[in-house]
């Protein structure tokens, strides 16, 4: 794979997962709100892009375990760590609107 073509799946990644980290953060100020209403669709939808971040890497990843030579360049990298902190966020996202839940229950 081309540099110039590994730079366009790190873009898509990084817009993928910003997409998802955005959806994140907005139902979290929802869920602080008191707001539930949304919850799940607001999840679905950063799953969804969550997932086609992830589809985009993994076909880099098949290409390399194919045996590609491929040259990592900081856009890819940073791409990576977005995606890895966004997944991280999801979680505790989910955590945090399981105590906001038990707290407008009390």
């Amino acid at each position: 794979m081309e540099k110039s073509e590994l730079i366009m799946v790190g873009f898509e990644i990084v817009a993928y997962a910003g997409d998802a980290r955005s959806s994140l953060l907005e139902l979290l100020k929802e869920v602080r709100k008191g707001n539930f209403e949304n919850v799940d669709a607001r999840l679905q939808e950063a799953d969804e892009n969550l997932n086609l971040a992830h589809q985009a890497q993994t076909k880099i990843l098949a290409e390399e375990a194919a045996g590609q030579e491929m040259e990592l360049g900081f856009i890819f990298i940073h791409s990576q760590d977005h995606l890895m902190t966004t997944i991280l966020l999801r979680d505790i996202v989910t955590d945090f609107i399981e105590l906001y839940k038990q707290k407008e229950e009390k």
